[in-house]
């Protein structure tokens, strides 16, 4: 074979260094970016926090709270940068980028049904109003002062039972689980201790009538029925009616599932009751807790931070970063110094200045990208914010781009693991975008729009007589949204809203 030279031209695109740390800091969520920022303090000195007091010319990565966009102050004396009011696309601009690297630019079967009917009522009106302009704060869960075992031990230690019994009781209290139930047979624990001399199973028995009395009511039950019926046995004002008593004994001992499954013809049938009676028991067993551990459940600490904010102010909705968020970092001014000084005698130095100086401008183009979008979601989506999620409009990844000259790709790593709080909750902003179903005028309707309707349908309905999944999709139907059983079907699991029969009441 003849070897010979070939000289051929052709172009490739090539991401540099800075525009790939742009799409990577793009894509991060807020506490991604956090992690992100603390590395680049670690390793490159001439990055610094900046102090609560950073006084102005120092170059600080901040927020403009009078019109919510992105300044960064000039305090050295390098380069001179521009302001980028418009955030330019990663994506739609690598090729500019290739041609100019020096320029700046721009993520259990029957106990579960019952669960179902304990954790409140499904027909709520989820959402703040949003008419006024004030902002109403929202619900907060407060972690339990103590765990469930340590509850029970203060208790414990507040009888006047003997050593011994203490110590079996908390043998068992080892042994339950955080819902409060005891996760083995009392069988099985008797024989793990036949080393105790002279221990009998009524002692061990006895050890668990006595936890068993403990708050909270229905701790150390084997079972979802020895829990409710413990929690029964404490109610004095269902104890003293007899005949009462007797109708909710039966139900939880004999007919749990019939009640998870609501079907209240065979229960009737089954304890031969009348229908009041039958509706008063079912009230009643509804007020007990089938878990009685849950209210000592550690609530893990994993919230989520909104990155931007929706006010409504002067009748106009607005807004704004959430200044929480925004890292406070700035080039250290006495490594700055010494570059001014020394220019080009420190090329380490140098090279971390340019990072540096990459970073807060990657940073800086992020925040002011998700900003645009975020924008302009508000902006498509009015109806949302003035009426609800019933008033969701069709929207798509690519309206967004267009609007704003950005790649498609681009405004899926803003919406993605970005949140917005808004008067009716916390989202993601990707829960503004999502597919559509066709209407009789040839129109488009949100399906997010299409869960709000089937949630308020079913909110309406008759409780003795709930409407099904097919009886939904006709109502729809009346109001030109074309949309099959299946889909209404989905639909509704996907709001947690049981089945027809599982909605049935007396």
């Amino acid at each position: 074979m003849k070897q010979s030279l070939q000289l051929k031209v052709s172009q490739n695109l090539t991401l540099t260094p800075q525009l790939q740390q742009s799409i990577r800091l793009l894509q991060l969520s807020t506490l991604e970016l956090q992690q992100e920022i603390q590395q680049a303090l670690a390793e490159n000195p001439l990055l610094e926090l900046a102090d609560e007091e950073a006084i102005e010319g120092e170059r600080t990565l901040s927020l403009d709270s009078s019109n919510g966009e992105l300044h960064e102050p000039q305090g050295d004396n390098f380069e001179a940068e521009p302001d980028p009011r418009k955030a330019p696309d990663p994506v739609s601009d690598q090729q500019a980028e290739q041609d100019n690297q020096s320029e700046d630019i721009v993520q259990r079967e029957t106990i579960d049904s019952i669960q179902d009917n304990w954790e409140g009522d499904w027909r709520d009106n989820s959402g703040a109003g949003a008419d006024g302009d004030e902002e109403k704060p929202g619900l907060q869960l407060a972690a339990p002062d103590s765990s469930l075992h340590q509850h029970l031990i203060d208790q414990l230690r507040m009888t006047q039972a003997s050593e011994r019994d203490k110590n079996l009781v908390l043998w068992l209290i080892d042994y339950l689980s955080d819902d409060g139930y005891l996760t083995v047979e009392l069988e099985d624990l008797w024989e793990t201790l036949q080393d105790e001399p002279d221990l009998e199973f009524e002692e061990l028995s006895a050890a668990l009538r006595l936890l068993q009395s403990f708050d909270p009511s229905g701790v150390g039950a084997r079972n979802a029925s020895e829990c409710l019926m413990l929690q029964l046995a404490q109610r004095k004002d269902i104890t003293s009616q007899a005949s009462l008593y007797a109708s909710c004994q039966a139900i939880i001992r004999d007919h749990l599932g019939l009640l998870a499954q609501r079907d209240f013809t065979k229960l009737k049938k089954a304890l031969n009751i009348e229908e009041d009676a039958l509706k008063l028991c079912h009230q009643i067993i509804r007020s007990l807790e089938p878990f009685p551990g849950a209210r000592f459940r550690r609530i893990d600490d994993d919230h989520v931070v909104p990155d931007v904010i929706v006010k409504k102010l002067s009748g106009q909705w607005h807004v704004q970063l959430n200044p929480d968020v925004m890292p406070k970092i700035r080039i250290n001014e006495m490594y700055a110094s010494i570059l001014r000084s020394h220019r080009g005698q420190s090329a380490q130095l140098s090279a971390h200045l340019q990072e540096a100086r990459w970073l807060l401008k990657n940073v800086q183009q992020r925040f002011d990208t998700i900003l645009r979008v975020s924008q302009s979601i508000v902006e498509r989506q009015i109806g949302y914010f003035n009426h609800g999620e019933i008033a969701m409009q069709p929207l798509v990844l690519r309206e967004i781009a267009d609007l704003l000259g950005l790649h498609e790709s681009t405004v899926s790593r803003v919406t993605t693991q970005k949140y917005m709080l808004t008067p009716y909750g916390l989202v993601e902003l990707k829960y503004f975008f999502g597919s559509h179903v066709s209407t009789d005028s040839g129109g488009q309707a949100s399906s997010t729009a299409i869960r709000a309707l089937i949630k308020q349908l079913i909110s309406a309905e008759d409780a003795k007589q709930p409407i099904s999944d097919s009886q939904i999709a006709d109502l729809l139907g009346q109001q030109g949204i074309v949309v099959a059983r299946r889909t209404v079907a989905k639909y509704r699991e996907s709001l947690k809203i049981p089945p027809v029969n599982m909605r049935k009441s007396l």
